[in-house]
């Protein structure tokens, strides 16, 4: 009877694991008509990271069409851009490069200081280009999302959702389909620099065909792909995964789930509208620092000077040789955002 009874527990308890390590956001869908084909917390907020840059690049891609600027307009390094952390190009200040190659080192290199110089180009200034990223989201009815730079470095006060990255994967694709070459390349040239992607489903997922990656600690590993077979075409956003390894591997399976059940997906999928709006257990985003890159280093304390003429011979004097000790190796930065 008890050995029934402990049986059962174990059962019990292995049943309940898959719901205790239950897996982050995630959604496939089809971008031409909507049709979404698995959501996984579409809702929970979710810092973009580098996914930020799609915003960036859409932003920019209107201020073409509508003229503002041209592929040659000069993106120019300044104090402001040339001070963010990588990943970045490093261009001296004052130096510059075209608009066209600049939108081609964000999607491929996710380079911060050049998101950074677009803005200023564009917008005027970062913080009117910020507004006008906010505005384009409301357009394109991402509720759940809030723009606090153009690139995705850490900031409390932006964040997303898996379903509304895929109103704006959706909108770059259908607005603006004579710039899908950009979101497929796996490198840009830039001077004798040759700068390679992040994505590296490009390059290993058959007939995937773009869109961009992030990676903050608080994020974790993001990444929205996009991959075309046989004339179908679909999109997957992955969210918070632990490594690039994880995250890819996710992402491949759920686009060849989706591409195997094309056909009964479409027929009964719902649409990114139609799809439930899940009730989020938190109003900030989740924060991964802890499991993705670990706990914030602890910040040492300075240790109080003592006054030479405060201390007495007697008391201090040395009797055995002094032994110089190496620097503290600092900690790594993981404010990365790519």
């Amino acid at each position: 009877m008890l050995r029934r009874a402990f049986l059962s527990i174990l059962v019990g308890v292995a049943l309940l694991v898959p719901s205790i390590a239950t897996a982050s956001p995630a959604l496939v869908f089809e971008p031409y008509n909507g049709t979404v084909f698995y959501a996984e917390d579409p809702d929970a907020r979710w810092f973009p990271a580098s996914l930020t840059k799609l915003m960036t690049a859409y932003v920019t891609f209107h201020a073409l069409r509508d003229g503002e600027v041209t592929p040659e307009t000069k993106v120019i390094s300044t104090k402001n851009a040339s001070t963010q952390p990588p990943t970045k190009l490093g261009l001296p200040v004052g130096k510059h490069i075209t608009l066209e190659t600049a939108i081609k080192v964000i999607i491929v290199k996710s380079a911060n200081d050049v998101a950074v110089m677009v803005a200023e180009t564009v917008g005027g200034s970062e913080e009117a280009f910020i507004e006008r990223m906010n505005k384009a989201a409301k357009r394109l009815g991402m509720t759940n999302t809030q723009f606090a730079n153009p690139h995705g470095l850490p900031n409390e006060h932006q964040f997303t959702t898996a379903r509304d990255l895929a109103r704006l994967a959706r909108a770059i694709i259908i607005e603006f389909p004579e710039h899908a070459d950009i979101f497929r390349q796996t490198h840009v040239q830039v001077g004798k620099k040759r700068l390679r992607t992040h994505n590296g489903l490009l390059i290993s997922f058959p007939g995937a065909d773009g869109m961009k990656t992030g990676f903050i600690c608080d994020s974790g590993f993001n990444i929205v792909v996009s991959a075309t077979r046989n004339g179908r075409k679909l999109v997957a956003i992955v969210l918070g995964e632990p490594s690039t390894r994880t995250r890819n591997a996710r992402a491949a399976k759920l686009l060849e789930n989706g591409f195997k059940r094309y056909f009964w997906k479409s027929l009964f999928g719902t649409s990114l509208d139609g799809l439930a709006m899940q009730a989020s257990l938190s109003e900030e985003p989740a924060h991964l620092r802890a499991v993705i890159c670990g706990p914030r280093p602890k910040k040492r304390r300075k240790r109080k000077r003592t006054r030479k003429s405060d201390i007495s011979p007697e008391l201090y004097e040395l009797r055995t040789p002094v032994i110089m000790l190496a620097e503290t190796p600092t900690a790594p930065n993981f404010s990365t955002a790519n």
